[in-house]
């Protein structure tokens, strides 16, 4: 007879399951709340701009903030990802990379943004 490896994997509940998500909303939310200010408040960096500089500026950011917002959209499914997996100790592996995932998906994502950002000189 073979032996059922799915059989084999430990299926009890995690007590400890909510660790992981726990630590990573407690970084992810500050540093997203952070991003989104400093992003909403970026406008302000070409308010003596003008001309061309102004246009570039403008158009950047109004394909840039779209890009940002679904960002941290993506970002919140992954937290909530994390939270809901089941408690079962076959998912801590998923459960944990899912949780260190939403950290570096903030600064991915403000990474982006202020790369797509044409700002003044």
């Amino acid at each position: 007879m073979t032996e059922n490896t799915a059989a084999a994997l430990p299926d009890t509940r995690d007590r400890r399951a909510f660790l992981a998500p726990l630590l990573s909303t407690v970084v992810t939310v500050p540093m997203g709340l952070l991003s989104l200010f400093y992003a909403g408040i970026s406008p302000m960096a070409c308010d003596s701009c003008g001309g061309e500089v102004a246009d570039a500026f403008d158009a950047s950011f109004n394909t840039a903030w779209p890009v940002f917002l679904g960002g941290l959209v993506v970002v919140l499914v992954v937290l909530l990802a994390s939270w809901f997996l089941p408690w079962r100790r076959r998912n801590s592996g998923r459960r944990v990379v899912l949780a260190l995932v939403a950290p570096g998906a903030v600064l991915f994502n403000t990474a982006v943004f202020y790369g797509l950002v044409d700002w003044p000189a």
